[in-house]
């Protein structure tokens, strides 16, 4: 049995890699179709975003049919205590309080342009499941649970993922997730032969109907890049960039030498940001849920220039901070809205402002300071 185990997965590692060289030759003949940038056209996006907005820039995410928000929301908000995330409620229950400001937070997203969530704890899926009730349509999914992902040993089989998969559906009331993003070990310690299972089960669940598209994530760039470069079923991946963060450049397929970001736009893949603002140590201020009042101005600012800096990137697809207030949400885009190059005082802010973040982190966030270069 272990033979024939090795022998099957062996097999659909090599036609992953068949596959990789044709995914290839149809990104570049996309590209040769959208022009030297990528950028799909502004027609182009009016026709094909969800919930298109004039004013939102709009990004083609790698393999997929999907034009996602360039500034698309996180999953996560402050909890009670003042946390960056909540993971779990009471007896798997949204409460009432959390279900209205997810709610709320939604609609202006939908309102003003964004049409992508990023889920990877069972609280938010409950949460977001609410938000989105009757309107499921109105936003595209990437999903993930922390506790029953790869992380853990024992998930690593197509019938843990598969049962990962079944329970985001539960949780979010709906009958398929747009993209199946499992959350793999932050340090990429993983082998091809724990990556193959992921790759099954999304082939099954895609059968099925239950997800349209497979991604990853993780907190290391060479990993993710061995996993796209390997596995060409995956549309796009996930990973960590702040405001301090450039990029460097890496070996391709042992010749070509550029940055991370520019080999996945050769292997046609999306990248999807988290932790802009590391965690929240960018911001002066704390703050609890349920969050009352604007916010402040300093933090505002911080965080504009942190985004503007951020999708200054043209190999980003979107970056996903998290929001807990409609008028966060509201600051945000608005920001995002504003394209003009940053100026050198502006820069020199970046800097400080990220060296304040750096020096603000907690202990189990001192590994964000690896992003200084991707």
């Amino acid at each position: 049995m272990k033979d024939d185990r090795v022998t099957r997965r062996q097999f659909v590692k090599d036609g992953s890699l068949a596959a990789a060289g044709l995914a290839l030759t149809a990104a570049g003949c996309e590209q040769a179709k959208k022009g030297e940038t990528g950028k799909p056209s502004e027609s182009h996006a009016a026709t094909h975003a969800l919930n298109y907005h004039p004013k939102m820039h709009y990004r083609k995410l790698g393999k997929s049919d999907l034009m996602i928000s360039e500034l698309s929301l996180g999953g996560h908000w402050k909890d009670r205590e003042g946390k960056r995330f909540w993971a779990t409620f009471a007896d798997d229950k949204c409460p009432e309080d959390v279900k209205q400001n997810r709610t709320a937070v939604v609609s202006k997203c939908i309102e003003l342009g964004i049409n992508y969530v990023d889920l990877t704890t069972p609280a938010e899926a409950l949460a977001y499941g609410e938000a989105l009730k009757g309107r499921r349509d109105k936003m595209y999914v990437g999903y993930s649970d922390h506790i029953l992902c790869m992380r853990d040993e024992k998930n690593r089989n197509v019938k843990a993922q598969m049962h990962e998969i079944d329970e985001g559906l539960r949780r979010l009331q709906s009958d398929y997730i747009d993209i199946f993003r499992p959350q793999a070990k932050t340090d990429g310690k993983h082998t091809d032969e724990e990556i193959v299972p992921v790759v099954e089960a999304f082939e099954k669940a895609h059968k099925q109907g239950k997800v349209r598209w497979l991604g990853m994530s993780s907190h290391t760039g060479p990993f993710l890049q061995h996993v796209f470069e390997t596995f060409p079923e995956f549309a796009m991946v996930i990973m960590p960039l702040t405001p301090k963060s450039k990029m460097k450049k890496v070996t391709i397929h042992g010749t070509a030498k550029k940055s991370f970001f520019q080999a996945a736009k050769m292997a046609n893949v999306g990248v999807v940001t988290i932790k802009p603002f590391g965690g929240g140590s960018l911001f002066r201020h704390g703050a609890k849920f349920p969050v009352t009042g604007k916010g402040y101005e300093d933090d505002y600012r911080s965080a504009a220039l942190g985004i503007r800096k951020i999708l200054s990137n043209p190999y980003l697809t979107a970056m996903v901070p998290g929001m807990t207030t409609v008028d966060e949400v509201e600051r945000n885009v608005q920001t995002s809205y504003n394209k003009e190059p940053l100026t050198d005082t502006e820069l020199a802010q970046i800097e400080a402002d990220g060296n304040f973040m750096y020096a603000n982190l907690p202990p189990d966030y001192q590994w964000l300071k690896t992003f200084d270069w991707v």
